[in-house]
């Protein structure tokens, strides 16, 4: 099962393991299949996701054997919000497949804004309002030479006209 020594021996004093054995000390002997049993029904949610990797395949050898495993888990039930129930197994790994594809979008978006095939919109107006401004300062740089000339030719001070 991928247990070690020290592990099982916490098993056994925790009684976690109580009727899975025979005998005392260095001759006790463990019955697999009882083993599996008792701790399948004491499966932390959490060894289920992450590093629970090693559980789920040495779970999955046991049923490879024929040996008794644990009953499955029943389905979650939802509330009517539609929401899981706290607490509940698929819970925890419907947070976690959406915090990947979250993580993977986003870095769709990122490598396309990096190509050029996306855009910020932040970005556009940005430069929108800068070129915008390099227009409105043009005009007014036609429209003071438009009145200088006008002033020369009248014989006037063009910033008093």
């Amino acid at each position: 099962m991928g247990l070690s020594r020290a592990r099982i021996s916490q098993y056994v004093s925790e009684g976690k393991l109580d009727g899975c054995y025979s005998g005392e000390g260095r001759a006790r002997r463990f019955d697999p299949g009882a083993v599996a049993k008792a701790l399948g029904r004491r499966l932390d949610v959490a060894q289920m996701l992450g590093n629970g990797a090693e559980t789920k395949r040495a779970l999955a050898t046991l049923q490879e054997r024929g040996q008794d495993t644990p009953a499955p888990a029943p389905k979650s039930r939802q509330i009517d919000g539609g929401e899981l129930v706290e607490k509940d197994p698929d819970r925890y790994e419907l947070a976690r497949t959406q915090k990947t594809e979250e993580e993977a979008r986003k870095l769709r978006r990122l490598n396309a804004e990096a190509e050029g095939t996306f855009l910020l919109a932040s970005e556009v107006e940005r430069q929108i309002a800068r070129q915008m401004a390099q227009e409105i300062a043009e005009f007014e740089t036609v429209l003071r030479d438009g009145a200088r000339r006008v002033a020369d030719k009248l014989g006037v001070d063009f910033k008093t006209a």
